[in-house]
């Protein structure tokens, strides 16, 4: 998986655990897409704390997905949800639509949002 991508996915479920100084610096770096000396000027430290503080947090997000597995399972369960769309759509080709199918095509749609 990409890497900002990945990154940006363990933000978002493990996020709230890390420091204010870890998100901030995490946000500007991934959300803001600056680079380190210029999140290093707007906080007022080196560049090396911002890549510590950076590396740390990555580290800390990674480590909580290792012991929880939250967004292994969330990826797993987004593959689940767009294999059951696939065979709802293909029965509805074999038998047409019926209100079932299309009752079961509605909810798991919604399940995709």
């Amino acid at each position: 998986m990409e890497t900002i991508l990945q990154e940006t996915l363990l933000y978002d479920f493990y996020g709230e655990l890390l420091t204010e100084k870890q998100k901030t610096i995490f946000e500007l770096f991934y959300q803001n897409d600056l680079t380190l000396t210029e999140i290093a000027q707007e906080e007022g430290i080196s560049r090396q704390a911002v890549r510590d503080q950076l590396k740390r947090a990555e580290e800390i997000l990674a480590g909580y997905e290792q012991k929880l597995h939250l967004v292994e399972r969330f990826l797993a369960q987004k593959e689940r949800d767009k294999e059951m769309v696939r065979l709802i759509k293909a029965l509805e080709e074999e038998l047409g639509p019926t209100e079932k199918l299309k009752r079961l095509s509605a909810l798991a749609n919604a399940m995709m949002d």
